[in-house]
């Protein structure tokens, strides 16, 4: 008989090596992040010194090469991202924002010196990063923005918001991406830099397990080579986003996971009209379409995984994965909701803290309705971004 939590037999399809990460992310997972996950999302909090943990575990720009970076496959990556949304999407947004937002732009675009000074730091977890692109006007057309840079003598000097920054107020380091004469460029702005603000964002109903911040820039002065030399124009930050939704495709199928192995043993032990409500049909449908949308996600991440370590992997595929697996977990958190009754709005379980959390990796690093339209132009070669457009 098959695997009831793994039913099409996914883990045969992976490495000893990819096995043994994943097993190590999920021990850990269970061991420092499921018994108090629950407290954590209630009291709107993150335990920041999980950094150094995570770090000493490779798994803060794992997918990176040097610079005390683990150098990971892509796929092994994604396994990570994976079990850590097993347990929260707080806590694979940590990782994500860390290593695909901070620390991959310094080793993508920046020079040698500024790969020496952040990135080590930033692999062990003694330096936390976060990413300042979407503004309060300005977020599905991040070219929109308004923050700018001019220059100043031998310095930049940075003003303007940012807005749900993942990271902001714990960061020791901001990558912000502000308009210059030249187009967008990226900066390197330590956060104790005077003129730099950190404001936590309050009474969030979603994702409560992670820091969400504003950043306010006033007259904020950096140096010239705080600057990212290697990019100009949307591409720098585009790159970025395409890396953090790759994780992200891989991560909402933990989150799925977690829903339906919830929702099974639930239906197994939870007696009504003198039977376990798993001997009913229309609860087995539910069980079932959760089982095949687990299935299938996860497949369509692995597949998506071998292709970036290929080298064939585009940004429209990775809108595909994105757009269809964050959907799918959403459904199936619906549905194990409903499996739950009463006991799947508690913290008891941890199901409505997944289907909540879900509600804003949806929105996230490309809505559904971007990714969508990226989707369309791909097949159609149409791009109707703009109203009327199309």
């Amino acid at each position: 008989m098959p695997d009831p939590k793994d039913f099409l037999d996914l883990g045969a399809l992976l490495s000893s090596e990819e096995r043994l990460l994943r097993d190590t992310v999920r021990r850990f997972v269970e061991d420092r992040v499921l018994p108090e996950v629950a407290d954590w999302w209630e009291a709107g909090t993150f335990p920041v010194e999980l950094s150094k943990e995570m770090g000493a575990m490779g798994l803060l720009g794992m997918h990176l090469e040097g610079y005390g970076c683990a150098g990971t496959s892509a796929t092994s990556y994604g396994l990570a991202c994976l079990e850590l949304e097993a347990g929260d999407s707080g806590t694979r947004s940590f990782v994500s924002v860390q290593g695909s937002l901070a620390m991959f732009p310094i080793w993508k675009f920046g020079s040698e010196e500024q790969k020496q000074t952040w990135l080590p730091g930033m692999a062990q977890g003694d330096i936390i990063g976060c990413f300042g692109l979407t503004e309060p006007d300005s977020g599905s057309d991040p070219s929109a923005m308004r923050t700018s840079a001019r220059q100043d003598g031998g310095d930049w000097v940075l003003n303007g918001t940012k807005m749900w920054i993942t990271n902001g107020n714990v960061a020791q380091i901001a990558i912000v991406w502000a308009r210059t004469p030249e187009g967008i460029r990226g900066f390197i702005v330590p956060t104790d830099t005077k003129g730099f603000t950190a404001n936590l964002i309050h009474r969030k109903a979603s994702l409560r397990a992670s820091i969400t911040s504003e950043l306010v820039l006033e007259d904020v002065r950096i140096p010239a080579d705080f600057v990212l030399p290697g990019v100009s124009g949307m591409r720098g930050p585009l790159s970025c986003l395409s890396e953090a939704r790759f994780g992200i495709l891989f991560g909402v199928m933990g989150a799925a996971r977690a829903c339906y192995e919830a929702a099974l043993e639930y239906a197994k032990t939870r007696q009504q009209f003198g039977a376990p409500i798993a001997a009913f049909q229309l609860t087995q449908q539910k069980l079932v379409e959760m089982m095949v949308g687990v299935n299938r996600g996860t497949l369509t991440a692995l597949h998506l995984g071998r292709m970036k370590d290929d080298g064939r992997l585009t940004p429209e595929l990775v809108s595909f994965g994105k757009f269809d697996n964050v959907r799918q977990a959403l459904d199936i958190a619906r549905m194990s909701r409903s499996v739950l009754g009463a006991n799947g709005i508690t913290l008891e379980y941890p199901v409505i803290r997944h289907m909540t959390n879900l509600e804003t990796v949806s929105t996230y690093e490309g809505t559904n309705e971007i990714h969508t339209l990226i989707l369309g132009e791909a097949i159609t070669g149409i791009a109707a971004f703009r109203a009327g457009s199309g």
